[in-house]
This record gives structure tokens, sequence and C-alpha cells, in this order.
């Protein structure tokens, strides 16, 4: 019976994968499809002398003067043969861009995804055990205050505190200007990642923070939380026994809900910090008009963030198992 459950569990997300590429590619190319600008004179930039025999040859050879029914379909085709196109702005293949940026931006998110959820858990965990009191109004005025505050803006601000005035951290890059990959250290990496890391997780810590804190309140207002302290267990036993026990699946959800904002946000924060990663990629990618990189960020994108609620929904049936035994009975009729 578990088998069966796994296999059906494994092909409803399969199914639910295939069609969401499938909705973003139509969505994607038709919005470019639209675009004003020239994508033949985008590719030529700046060359001078280019005939318009010239452009006609190149427009045929991306069957720009095909109907966009059939340029979906190549393009569609090449896509599931593994071919996402060459890059207009790196004249490379777009599969060895996104390829060779996300392993950069990798290090970048899973930080400020990590510092993120620990220290809105922390907080929220805070808050809920001191409700009302000092500590809890001034975090909150604090997470409410960083829930609206963009995050190019806090980049800008930590850029001109801590590189510019202190001189703690080094203005932007990923690595240091005019040092050998080969000779990069270690320490050099994340010296340079902790500014952008610290950026990028001031994005979503606030909600998981003020959503924990909402959640424990509940908790420690309950009547069995009552009737324990009624029993003399301490502020820490309450906490750890039936505290954190009932907040760990909401918080989960917030966290890995914020796959879609770690991806968006990247965008702000490696411009902000010139940090060379797939957000970086996107936004050049947008601005010069690169239709074949930025279609394959986009697909990209909508692929890291459906893994990122997979493994939300699996981490649920590991935190609380009752939740695959009810659908395993629901399934099959007990």
């Amino acid at each position: 019976m578990k088998k069966n459950y796994y296999l059906k569990f494994a092909g409803k997300y399969l199914l639910r994968m295939v069609t969401l590429l499938i909705a973003v590619s139509i969505v994607s190319f038709v919005l470019v499809s639209f675009s004003p600008v020239d994508p033949v004179q985008q590719y030529v930039g700046s060359v001078p002398n280019v005939s318009a025999e010239q452009r006609e040859k190149i427009a045929e050879y991306w069957g720009l003067n095909d109907p966009p029914v059939e340029r979906f379909l190549a393009w569609g085709s090449s896509i599931l043969k593994g071919d996402f196109g060459v890059s207009l702005l790196y004249r490379r293949p777009v599969l060895d861009i996104v390829r060779e940026k996300f392993a950069v931006s990798l290090a970048l998110m899973l930080t400020s995804w990590l510092l993120s959820g620990i220290l809105g858990f922390t907080l929220g965990c805070l808050m809920g055990v001191f409700n009302g009191r000092w500590t809890d109004k001034i975090l909150k005025k604090l997470c409410l205050t960083m829930c609206s505050i963009p995050t190019f803006w806090i980049g800008i601000v930590f850029l001109i505190l801590f590189s510019v005035k202190l001189g703690w951290f080094p203005m932007g890059m990923s690595v240091p200007m005019g040092v050998p990959t080969a000779e990069v250290t270690i320490w050099q990496r994340i010296h340079h990642l902790i500014l952008p890391a610290l950026t990028l997780s001031f994005l979503s810590f606030a909600g998981v923070a003020l959503h924990t804190r909402e959640k424990l309140v509940d908790v420690l207002e309950s009547d069995y939380v009552l009737f324990a302290r009624a029993r003399g267990e301490s502020q820490w036993s309450i906490l750890k026994r039936h505290g954190l026990r009932n907040i760990l699946l909401p918080a989960v959800t917030m966290q890995f809900g914020s796959f879609s904002e770690l991806f968006g946000g990247s965008v702000l924060a490696e411009n902000v910090f010139s940090y060379p990663g797939l957000g970086a990629a996107a936004s050049a990618a947008g601005m010069s008009s690169d239709v074949p990189l930025l279609l394959g960020i986009t697909l990209f994108s909508a692929l890291f963030v459906f893994i990122g609620n997979m493994l939300a929904d699996i981490i649920y049936r590991i935190v609380d198992p009752q939740i695959g035994e009810g659908e395993r009975n629901e399934s099959y009729g007990k």
C-alpha cells in the first residue's frame, strides 16, 4: 500500500511540474513576442554597415518571419532536446550560463535562506514568549518596519555603512577584483558573501517572525497550555513540549514559501552589490532584451520555486507523519 502511495505522490508532482512548465513557457513566450524591441537590432547592436539583406538572413535563421505558433513549437522542441538557444548578451549557450550563474547564486540564496529562517523563527518565539511586554513590542515594530522596506534600499544602506564608512566589507563582486579564480580563498568568498546574504535574508525573516509569533501566542493561550501551567510546568518546558511542536509546521510553510521571494530578491541584491549570479543575469537579460536567456532563466526560476514547495510538502510528512497516514487512508477508503 505504501509503495502505491509513494508512486501516486511522485506522479502527482511530476504532472504538476510538467503542467507548470508548459504554462510558464506559453505565458513567457507570448509576453516576449509582444515586446517592442527588435531582436535582430539587439543582436547586431552597434556593428556598422549591416545591410538589409544580412538582417533578413538573421531573421530567417532565427525563424522570426514564421507565425508565432510555429516559433513556439520550434522553441519548445529545442528545449525538449536540451537546447535552450544561445544568449545574445554572452554569445554562449543559455544552459551553460544558467548553470554557471546559478552555482554562484546558490551559496548566496542558501545562506540568506538559512539566516532568514533561523533569525525569523528565533525572534518569533521570543516575541511569543514575551507577548505584550516591551521586548515583544520593540521586536514587533522592528519586524513591521522591515516588512515595508525594499530590498535594494537595505542593500544600499548596508553598502554605505559597512563598506564605505566602516570599510569592514568589500564594495561588491563575489571575489576580489584582479585575483585569479584558482587563487581565491574560501574566506575571501565568505567575506564578499556576507553583506549580500544579510540583505537578502532581511527580505523574508520579518514575515516568518510575525507568523511564528502569532501561532505561538495562540498555542500559549490555549486551554491545554493553561492546564500545563496549573500543573506547575515551567515556561521552557511548555515551549519545548507544546509550543515548538505546534508552530514548527507553519514556520516550515513560511520558510519554503519564501523561495519565490528569495529568487526575486536576489535580482535586486545582486545588482546592488554587483554580485555575478543568476539574479544579475536575469536583470541584464531583461535590460538587453536577451530573449533566449530571459526565457531560460524564467523556466529555471519556475522549476526552482516548484522544487521548494515540493520539499516543503515532503518535510511536512517527515515532521508530522499523520499527514501522510491520513492521505493514505483516504486514498484507500479507510
